[in-house]
């Protein structure tokens, strides 16, 4: 069965193609709802939570650019609701802050390593890191989705790779050390 088929099916609720699509996304929008989770079990309410809303309005899908693209849209913003109603984020001066670069040394970080420092950053900087660095959105994008000031957007990014920075130099010391030892 086709993709067009089975999205036409699951506009009709017939729970089999639910299912399928259900199999076909879910380890993807998995990966995307841990993203923007803290933990494991927060990434598999929000799955939940996206596929309920994915099946409440597949009708207005319109077959207009990647189902995918639409599914993953979808799911972003399930996993941005819960924040935007926490008002995680702190209203902050306009000024700009000076984003660090951050250089990865893929041999001594893992991937692993890597999710898992994102995943404890504070969720406003989690999710703006995330949106900006991963996903591609712009600031003016992430200010609309949510609901701070392109400002704020930029200094919560500027805090998250600070962040991150920090973690990851504090990571490749001991590696150094350990290094230097065995000289």
């Amino acid at each position: 069965m086709g993709l067009d088929q089975l999205i036409k099916k699951c506009k009709k609720k017939n729970a089999k193609a639910q299912e399928q699509l259900y199999r076909m996304y879910s380890s993807k929008l998995f990966s995307i709802c841990l993203k923007y989770s803290n933990d494991y079990p927060s990434a598999e309410d929000t799955l939940q939570d996206a596929f309920i809303t994915i099946f409440e309005k597949i009708v207005q899908y319109k077959h207009k650019g990647s189902f995918e693209g639409w599914i993953k849209r979808v799911t972003i913003n399930t996993a941005l609701q819960k924040y935007r109603k926490q008002k995680v984020f702190d209203i902050i001066n306009e000024e700009q802050i000076e984003e660090p670069a951050i250089e990865i040394n893929e041999e001594e970080v893992s991937l692993d390593y890597l999710l898992q420092i994102i995943q404890q950053l504070p969720d406003r900087y989690r999710l703006v890191f995330n949106l900006y660095v991963l996903d591609g959105y712009a600031h003016k994008e992430i200010a609309e989705l949510l609901e701070i000031s392109i400002g704020t957007s930029k200094s919560n990014l500027a805090r998250a790779r600070n962040i991150l920075k920090t973690k990851l130099e504090t990571k490749k010391e001991p590696c150094v050390r350990a290094i230097d030892e065995q000289r």
